[in-house]
């Protein structure tokens, strides 16, 4: 991708009428959608994962009991902890009750056989199950039974904190309310047996529940069918020993409940017939309120939690099928960069054709590169092939030109123009370049000697109209540089390994780029209504019938952003511009030949991994966190190493191909944690930029001055380390190259008629230009 940043001119016609717009609602809507995620996340971990599916009567550890009282111990079943009493059904009475529903198969079946016996019951639902079933809750009321609360989601009230169990009450009761339209003030906690069972946990839940209006209905006689112990037992330990009146406990849910609906079958009318009567809680202990009409804000609270659950497990339902496919996809990506980068390796081991060798014109546009130009323009001029440079100055204000001018370098041009923008300064060097082949060079990048040389070579291949470099970063020093290193590397070359196989490349970087001037002119030269010039020619290219390949040995080193604010503003652009060609070249999709490879791969590719999959890396680190407290951590921690040995495989086998020692790799990790979220809040920012309609403003780069010129070396690791050349010492070292780059080069005039006709602005310049190295400031990055 090319680095160049645009002054807005307010004369220049089109682009006085750009709109500036700052974007801030794009962010509140992130904000808002991970805030969504979130809420629905902590929703499903707090009532999936936090959910307690032991059984009921599963044994328990019994600690202490000497808080609770003695009359509360021996006393009926059914607790009012504020006043200390207690009730118990009249004899001849079974209350049949039901726990952990209601249940989608279960809940029915003993619907239908308490219909035909004439039962009423109590059915003490769990909350999530409600909003799981709210028909089914409608239809416990609708047919005469009571319902009760069994928690939110089914924990030990007695070993929770007070601020739990009041949730838990509070939530059970609006989803109650919000499926059925009634509230109820009776509880049976989880995992409660009978009154001599409660121990001093137990009575401090019990006494909670009662300050905040709550009865605790407790049971007389269990018939232990949670264990499923067989229909015959099951209503053996039904069955009332004397006449004395019974809370009978049994369960609609909690898994299979066959053995329940068939003993109930035989239990109810064998109690009949003994004598027996059955009756909600309520009514067997004469309570005039067990159930009552919710008011309307507590319905409609109620409504509005059902809604959210369910929501949540939509949403979780989505990003889990989401995740697997991102998952599915980037294995799949990994595995075709992996393959694709061994073909090209062998592929690229045949020539071409017959060596090239014909001169090059290098065209180098300029504004404000003062701290590089020269380390630029001499490592050109050391190329090993025969060059001429063109400088095309594009109205700079830090005395580039002067700075070319006064090296006085046989075989380097330069053009003053007024500043117009780096496709119009590329336009200009095209129409005064004098070769078949041009190189496109940023003003801040330096040339390996033999990097123009490689890069033509594909021109033997007649079909081929571009050529990508490899572009390497120079200032890799700290993190952010070893970063954007690793990114060059494994992220950028790999890619165009994999487009250069697929005969789709969708970019030559502005940092080193060959074209072959027929194929330039024919698609109009490099056009300005993209912010990422370089895509939009490369692309124009490939639909108009080019071949677009990948020279990996033609390196050249630029500099990168220092600054998170820098990188961000350098990628934000770059982001915004690929979009606006996507949508520009959409036509390709359609497209036969060329055209439509460069369609239907490269910009289906673009579309998935550099746009799609970074919009769902939010989404990605959300469900993390949630996953490391929900879910298994060391599983999680297991997926995430995973991942992280899958990058760093390819960034060994990268930087192997690239011929680059692996150090930088060690924080890979870290990438993971900060460079990768800068990225993925630049794709949602251009996105949404996009989607509102506005127009990026060109932005300006620092520059660090951090360039050198280039030793004759084939390891990469020569060039960080080159001296900077100057003064005598300087240009006498590089006499011989510079004459020899003149002697090949061909005779061409000084200046073009438009770099004439800048001239006449010679009084606009600075007359005291930074010192040569000095940090500046460019509009292009």
């Amino acid at each position: 991708m090319s680095k160049n940043r645009r002054r807005r001119a307010p004369s220049r016609g089109r682009h006085s009428t750009v709109r500036d717009v700052p974007l801030r609602t794009h962010w509140l809507l992130l904000t808002t959608l991970v805030l969504t995620l979130s809420a629905a996340l902590l929703l499903q971990g707090y009532t999936r994962h936090m959910f307690d599916s032991t059984a009921d009567g599963a044994p328990r550890e019994q600690g202490p009991a000497s808080s609770v009282p003695a009359r509360i111990a021996a006393g009926g079943p059914v607790i009012e902890a504020a006043g200390g009493r207690t009730a118990g059904p009249a004899a001849h009475t079974i209350a049949l009750t039901f726990d952990d529903g209601p249940d989608p198969v279960w809940t029915p079946k003993i619907l239908d056989v308490l219909r035909r016996n004439g039962v009423r019951a109590t059915f003490f639902t769990v909350g999530t199950r409600v909003a799981e079933n709210p028909a089914l809750a409608r239809r416990i009321v609708e047919e005469g039974h009571q319902i009760g609360l069994h928690g939110f989601t089914h924990t030990d009230l007695g070993s929770a904190s007070p601020w739990r169990r009041s949730l838990e009450l509070r939530e059970t009761q609006l989803t109650v309310a919000g499926a059925t339209g009634v509230t109820t003030p009776l509880l049976r906690p989880p995992y409660s047996s009978g009154n001599d069972a409660l121990t001093d946990a137990d009575w401090a839940a019990v006494v909670q529940a009662g300050q905040e209006g709550y009865l605790t209905v407790l049971t007389t006689l269990d018939s232990e069918d949670w264990q499923r112990p067989g229909v015959e037992r099951i209503i053996a330990n039904a069955t009332p020993e004397g006449t004395g009146g019974q809370i009978l406990l049994m369960h609609d849910s909690g898994g299979d409940r066959s053995q329940t609906v068939a003993a109930l079958e035989q239990l109810l009318p064998r109690l009949k017939a003994a004598g027996f009567a059955f009756s909600p809680v309520g009514e067997a202990v004469a309570l005039p309120t067990a159930v009552q009409p919710a008011g309307t804000a507590e319905h409609l609270q109620g409504l509005a939690l059902i809604t959210a659950l369910r929501t949540s497990d939509w949403i979780l339902g989505a990003v889990s099928w989401l995740l697997w496919a991102a998952g599915a996809i980037s294995l799949l990506r990994a595995v075709a960069v992996f393959v694709a980068a061994r073909r090209h390796v062998r592929m690229r081991r045949r020539p071409w054709g017959d060596p090239v060798t014909e001169p090059v014109s290098v065209i180098v546009p300029a504004y404000n590169e003062s701290a590089g130009i020269e380390a630029a323009v001499r490592s050109l001029l050391a190329s090993d092939h025969p060059v001429e440079v063109i400088v095309v100055d594009d109205g700079s204000t830090d005395g580039t030109a002067d700075l070319v001018e006064a090296l006085q370098l046989p075989g380097v041009r330069v053009i003053r123009q007024q500043n117009a923008g780096k496709p119009a300064a590329l336009n200009t060097g095209i129409a005064a370049a004098s070769c078949q082949l041009l190189v496109m060079v940023d003003g801040d990048t330096v040339f390996e000697p033999d990097a123009v040389r490689m890069i033509v070579q594909p021109f033997a291949h007649r079909r081929v109209g571009a050529v990508s470099g490899n572009a390497k970063v120079v200032n890799r020093g700290g993190l952010l540089g070893r970063w954007q290193h690793i990114e060059y590397v494994v992220g950028f070359n790999l890619d165009r390994r994999l487009f250069d196989l697929a005969e789709c490349m969708p970019t030559v970087p502005g940092a080193v780029g060959a074209f072959r001037r027929e194929a330039l002119l024919r698609v109009g030269g490099v056009s300005d209504t993209t912010l990422a010039e370089d895509t939009d020619l490369t692309m124009a290219l490939c639909r108009d019938g080019w071949r677009v390949v990948y020279e990996e040995r033609a390196k050249a080193w630029t500099e990168a952003p220092a600054s998170l604010g820098a990188l961000w503003k350098q990628r934000y652009r770059w982001c915004y511009g690929t979009l606006q060609a996507m949508w520009k070249h959409r036509g390709a999709l359609a497209q036969r030949g060329q055209a439509g490879k460069l369609g239907r791969r490269g910009l289906v590719y673009l579309l998935m991994f550099q746009v799609l999959l970074p919009l769902l890396a939010p989404v990605v680190d959300v469900f993390a966190l949630y996953g490391l407290i929900f879910l298994d951590p060391l599983r999680i921690l297991a997926l995430w190493s995973a991942f992280l040995l899958l990058q760093a495989l390819m960034g060994l086998y990268a930087f192997r191909l690239d011929g680059e020692r692996p150090g930088p790799l060690w924080s890979l990790p870290l990438q993971q944690f900060v460079y990768r979220q800068l990225m993925y809040l630049v794709v949602i920012q251009s996105v949404f930029t996009a989607i509102a309609g506005s127009r990026l403003r060109w932005q300006r780069m620092e520059r660090y001055g951090s360039l050198r010129v280039p030793v004759r070396a084939t390891g990469s690791e020569a060039l960080p380390r080159a001296p900077e050349p100057s003064g005598l010492e300087l240009a006498e070292s590089w006499t011989e190259e510079a004459q020899r780059a003149a002697a090949l080069a061909p005779e061409v005039g000084y200046y073009s008629d438009l770099a004439w006709a800048s001239r006449t602005h010679e009084n606009e310049r600075i007359q005291n230009p930074p010192v040569h190295g000095a940090p500046g400031e460019s509009h292009w990055s």
